[in-house]
């Protein structure tokens, strides 16, 4: 049986632009290193003008953005001089260690079409010793992620090792992060290597010990357990997990194991001294009111992707 049950809650990323927020949760802030998660989607619907959707130029200290699509794209630019253009089945992969700021455009019409918008940002925290790395960025295609096909269970391994697979994406602790489409009917068990573990039900219906669960839901499962888990229809899921980290402080979008230094990032950002992207920087999300000091693990502002 599942240790929790989160349930997705609304959050605004943008002006037009609506998410579902699993973590992190009041009861559970992070799933292994996971500190934040968020289900963008599927837009039914384009703002006008769309760039109501765009999330503007804002900054990170101490984590990594996993951004995965599952339909449309997204155009990624960073203050390393990176722009790139994600689509479904990638990876964009950005540690920003000390520093990194970044922005995520939506400016393919033709990909908000039909409700073909749809991605899930995920954000890993640093250890310790990776905390101050020097920021970087990769993009990973399909081809370099492990996949299985078979007996109505298709995965992909976006991240880390699961199941016998193992992934191209460099990581900087031990931990999973899987795309999973389960036909109906199919069956699947929980990885056990990890003492942290948690699935997301993008769509579709599971059971565990005979209870149904929908989408929206995330079921955080403690260590050892190893239940069966039944598509009683077809279903698609991300599960992630991983060894823990220690406390991490969080607050909008900074995230580190010393409180000081969530005080630094904000005088940074305020200061100017975290770079804007530099195809990117005739705009920028300025440092929210601070009403209160960081505490562990708990988001004030909303963080953003």
């Amino acid at each position: 049986m599942p240790q929790l049950i989160i349930e997705a809650r609304q959050a605004a990323l943008s002006t037009g632009l609506t998410v579902k927020r699993i973590l992190p949760f009041r009861q559970r802030r992070m799933v292994g290193p996971f500190i934040f998660m968020d289900h963008a989607g599927p837009v039914t619907s384009a703002p006008s003008p769309s760039s109501d959707l765009d999330v503007l130029p804002h900054p990170h200290i101490g984590l990594s953005t996993v951004s995965y699509l599952l339909g449309g794209q997204v155009t990624h630019r960073d203050s390393l001089g990176v722009q790139q253009v994600i689509r479904p089945g990638e990876v964009n992969w950005m540690t920003a260690g000390k520093g990194i700021a970044h922005s995520e455009r939506f400016e393919d019409p033709e990909a908000l079409a039909g409700g073909r918008l749809e991605m899930i940002q995920t954000w890993v925290a640093l250890p310790e010793f990776a905390e101050e790395a020097e920021p970087d960025f990769k993009n990973y295609k399909p081809e370099h992620l492990a996949f299985f096909d078979d007996k109505g269970i298709w995965m992909r391994l976006i991240a880390g090792t699961a199941y016998g697979l193992r992934s191209e994406v460099k990581t900087h602790s031990p931990l999973f992060y899987l795309h999973i489409h389960l036909d109906a009917g199919a069956r699947i068990n929980l990885p056990v290597e990890y003492p942290e573990r948690g699935l997301y039900i993008v769509r579709g219906c599971l059971e565990v010990a005979g209870i149904r669960y929908t989408p929206g839901q995330m079921l955080v499962f403690g260590p050892h357990e190893a239940p069966g888990i039944l598509a009683y229809e077809a279903s698609t899921l991300m599960m992630l997990g991983g060894e823990p980290l220690g406390q991490r402080f969080i607050w909008w979008n900074f995230v580190s194991s010393r409180q000081e230094r969530i005080e630094q990032a904000k005088a940074d950002w305020k200061a100017g001294r975290i770079i804007l992207p530099p195809n990117d920087n005739n705009e920028f999300i300025p440092l929210p009111e601070d009403r209160s000091r960081p505490a562990a693990s708990a988001p004030a502002p909303e963080p953003l992707s």
